[in-house]
């Protein structure tokens, strides 16, 4: 079973300066809640409950998030606004979350070889908070999703999903031989290629499901797109020695790493979730 899950969230976030320049950008709320807590209630509609944070210089806030404040809940004690707190409380009451730094950035792969420590020799789940995921409405989330299908298959699993060819560019995209409807085996991945290099139009989106040995790949995988140590190329590897399956997720993605995905996810899940909720 998947029972750890790995958030890289040590990134700068510089496409959101100045309002990154203080705050880590998974912070930024989408209406009332950070989104890394998205993430992570996310995950633990999955069945995940132990949660590691890969963190850098600024981000202490991520870690007081998940944390209790005494003096917060005290000045709010026995008002109207203590529900206000009741999603976070729950989280922290029913799950663990351990941090760990990455003193450089080399990369996504890289960063998850520093998670390795809070993961062990584990299968494990990895989410990036800033692709902001929907499942469809009274379904299972997107990780849920891809743990049903990690029960079934025992493999590593990324989500993929169909982008413009004009963006191939920004993404990890595949090539695979169709296994049934929405599933593929991987037979080829290129991190960010030009259009007329990609080799279909199937992005890889931030969640993934790997299985332990990804981490001795990672160790021997050298840099490569932007001088950086890419999950894409380790995931290859492991795909031509083994088997790595890519999933096109039911539901719907924001891109909140840029300005428009953050203010369309904004606007959804204030006119769809919050004013449904209020």
């Amino acid at each position: 079973m998947i029972k750890k899950c790995l958030f890289p969230v040590a990134g700068y976030g510089t496409r959101f300066l100045p309002a990154t320049k203080a705050m880590p950008k998974e912070i930024l709320p989408v209406v009332n809640k950070p989104l890394v807590q998205y993430g992570v209630e996310e995950a633990a509609e999955a069945g995940i409950h132990e949660f590691g944070f890969v963190t850098g210089r600024g981000k202490r806030a991520i870690e007081d998030h998940f944390d209790i404040s005494y003096e917060l809940e005290h000045q709010i004690a026995g008002s109207g606004k203590e529900d206000l707190l009741a999603s976070i409380r729950d989280l922290i009451d029913n799950n663990t979350f351990a941090f760990t730094r990455q003193n450089e950035m080399k990369g996504l792969g890289h960063a998850i070889l520093t998670g390795r420590n809070l993961v062990g020799d584990n299968p494990f789940a990895v989410v990036l908070a800033d692709d902001f995921c929907l499942g469809p409405d009274g379904e299972d989330g997107v990780l849920a999703q891809m743990v049903k299908l990690y029960n079934q298959f025992r493999c590593s699993i990324v989500a993929i999903e169909e982008v413009p060819e004009d963006e191939t560019h920004k993404y990890g995209v595949i090539a695979g031989d169709s296994m049934k409807d929405g599933l593929y085996r991987i037979t080829d991945m290129v991190e960010k290629p030009a259009p007329e290099d990609a080799p279909s139009n199937l992005a890889i989106i931030g969640r993934y499901i790997l299985t332990p040995d990804i981490f001795e790949i990672i160790e021997r995988t050298p840099a490569g797109k932007n001088g950086e140590v890419q999950i894409t190329d380790a995931l290859l590897e492991q795909a031509k020695n083994g088997c790595v399956l890519a999933y096109q997720f039911k539901g719907r993605r924001f891109d909140c790493g840029s300005i428009d995905g953050f203010v369309e996810a904004t606007n959804y899940v204030y006119e769809n979730i919050y004013k449904k909720e209020n």
